[in-house]
């Protein structure tokens, strides 16, 4: 859960009133927040760098409070604030607009084709004729930076730029070219550099450089351009010292890009909603035109699929009272559901046939679905108000029988003289196919659709390449390597919602100067005999020979249990062998589990 730090004479005059400590813990337990820590910025020095490093620190007291990962309008101290304010009924949630600029032309950002190679989208928004003060200003900053932070996955997917507005003049051009194409004065630096240039002095810089990775191996850097070719920014990197917004700012201009058009706007709404009631006009924002590269012309801030939010009027979910009162455990009415509601910034009526109308304002962009809504009428309702009562259906909690076996099986292989492997779930589709001699189109294998490195392609559907890996990473051990692994593998299986499932697997590895076909054999026969599977054709287990491409040809068998085959054992073939970088032979015994329930 992301962490606010506010301080707390500046909540307290927001709020309209003070608070004990304990008072104040009990409101953000009400609201559904955790107030995590009350320090100072001198404790934090003393406690982190030693006392030395704390004089001349501030002893103003912070409250640090927890809020969900999802609220994004509460990482800031305007968002709590007002989200308190209306919760407490001293307030109400403020309905926010989209107006046009008092000259009837919106500020324009041109998108060229060129950013498709690194960053590809972008919104932007105005907010005009604000008043800025020196703690409005340091909240403005601290609001970009916990975004950065959250849901912009530290600029990787979203990247803010807050720009003077006075300062630069539209239409804005946001292109991509080469580094050493780029030149510009840097925020807070004395002359211009050169993209390139800039890749180097940041490395040392210990703010900046964790982003140099997101584009310093693209052949070309994203920049956005005023008409006089004046550089606002170089995202996700750093802004123009040109355009910097100031306490004297009146007009500011907000651009995001972003690799996911969805949080990008998400971004917008969150940074224009927080600080439009520092407007003339207050919860007002100057809308922006952005135009695609394909001609299209969009119109920010505005919500897009999926979550279809419109500025004007706000989105309206239908929903029954007694949908809330089923899932939360109350027994309310519509009227006092619509109150609850809106007193956590859901403005809701009851409609002439019963149902309650939400609107979902642009700062929610949680609410996705009814059980979002309901969500909040709980805490509106109070979590400790609710009445306890009996389930209406009697169950006694127990493990889960495919996990007790999984366990009481562990216990004595290790007894046998096995050691544990936990290998990974997702390996390459060479692991499972090429290596073990097999075609990967037969595997039935689930394909992660946009794997990040090699080595994580599929979901494994065998856990012998996990154990050769294993016995490849240890050959310096003592011989015999005698290692198992009792876990999940996945199959694709069109008979199920998700199509695949999950299969329990024991695999076996033996692997020594001798084969030690006899030793796995006879791990075989423990196991079996530790599930009371008698030797026998029908209803206990046997094994008959087999032709398997993994396996040795004629040291291969097939493993019957109940009458169905539950899997192999044998020697593996010496290509197998010398595939996972093992020079020794090796034997194996790969079965199902799942049949013994």
């Amino acid at each position: 859960m992301p962490t606010v730090s506010v301080k707390r004479d500046l909540v307290f005059q927001a709020l309209g009133r003070t608070y004990t400590d304990e008072e104040f813990d009990e409101l953000c337990f009400e609201f559904g927040l955790e107030l995590d820590e009350i320090t100072s910025e001198r404790d934090i020095i003393s406690r982190e760098q030693g006392d030395g490093r704390a004089e001349g620190a501030s002893d103003v007291i912070l409250y640090k409070i927890d809020v969900p990962a999802n609220r994004y309008d509460l990482l800031c101290l305007e968002g709590l604030v007002r989200g308190l304010q209306v919760f407490k009924e001293r307030a109400e949630a403020p309905r926010y607009r989209r107006v046009c600029p008092s000259d009837g032309e919106p500020q324009r950002l041109v998108i060229t084709e060129e950013t498709a190679a690194v960053r590809p989208h972008a919104v932007a928004a105005v907010l005009r004729n604000i008043s800025f003060t020196p703690q409005r200003y340091d909240s403005f900053i601290e609001l970009q930076e916990k975004l950065h932070q959250n849901v912009c996955r530290k600029r990787t997917l979203v990247a803010i730029g807050t720009h003077d507005l006075d300062s630069i003049s539209g239409p804005f051009t946001y292109t991509a070219k080469p580094p050493s194409d780029i030149r510009f004065t840097p925020l807070n630096q004395a002359r211009e550099f050169s993209a390139v240039e800039l890749m180097s002095l940041y490395k040392s810089d210990s703010h900046l450089r964790h982003y140099l990775h997101i584009i310093e191996d693209k052949p070309v850097y994203p920049v956005i351009y005023d008409s006089n070719g004046i550089v606002l920014s170089m995202p996700p990197i750093i802004n123009g010292d040109h355009s910097k917004i100031s306490l004297n700012t009146k007009n500011v201009f907000i651009e995001c890009t972003a690799t996911d058009l969805t949080k990008a706007q998400i971004v917008l709404d969150m940074m224009v909603t927080m600080f439009s009631e520092y407007c003339e006009q207050p919860f007002t924002v100057e809308a922006a035109e952005v135009v695609y590269p394909d001609g299209r012309t969009c119109i920010y801030p505005e919500h897009s699929p999926p979550f279809p939010r419109s500025w004007l009027p706000q989105e309206l979910e239908t929903l029954t009272g007694d949908f809330i009162n089923q899932r939360v455990g109350i027994s309310e009415s519509a009227e006092d559901i619509a109150k609850l509601l809106t007193r956590m910034c859901l403005r809701s009526e009851v409609a002439e046939d019963g149902q309650i109308r939400v609107e979902i304002p642009p700062t929610r962009s949680d609410v996705i679905h009814a059980c979002d809504i309901m969500e909040d009428a709980a805490i509106a309702y109070g979590f400790n108000n609710i009445v306890r009562t009996t389930p209406r259906t009697y169950t006694v909690a127990n493990q889960l029988p495919l996990n007790k076996l999984t366990e009481l099986l562990r216990q004595d292989l290790a007894a046998a003289g096995f050691t544990e492997a936990l290998t990974f779930a997702l390996c390459s589709q060479e692991d499972i196919a090429d290596k073990l001699g097999r075609n990967i189109a037969e595997t039935k294998a689930v394909h992660i659709a946009n794997p990040k490195t090699a080595e994580f392609q599929v979901a494994r559907t065998s856990l012998i390449p996990g154990l050769l890996k294993t016995a490849a990473a240890n050959r310096k051990m003592p011989l015999p390597l005698k290692l198992f692994e009792i876990s999940d593998v996945v199959l694709k299986d069109d008979t199920r919602d998700v199509g695949a499932r999950n299969s329990r697997r024991l695999c076996a590895l033996y692997y020594s100067k001798s084969p030690g076909f006899e030793v796995i054999h006879g791990l075989l026969d423990r196991v079996m005999q530790l599930l009371e599977v008698q030797p026998g054709q029908t209803e206990g287990y046997h094994i008959q020979s087999a032709q398997d491409p993994t396996f040795f040809p004629g040291r291969c068998a097939e493993v019957f249990a109940r009458g169905q085959s539950i899997g192999h054992l044998g020697v593996l073939h010496p290509d197998v062998i010398t595939r996972f970088e093992l020079t020794m032979p090796c034997s194996a015994l790969d079965i199902d589990m799942e049949l013994f329930l």
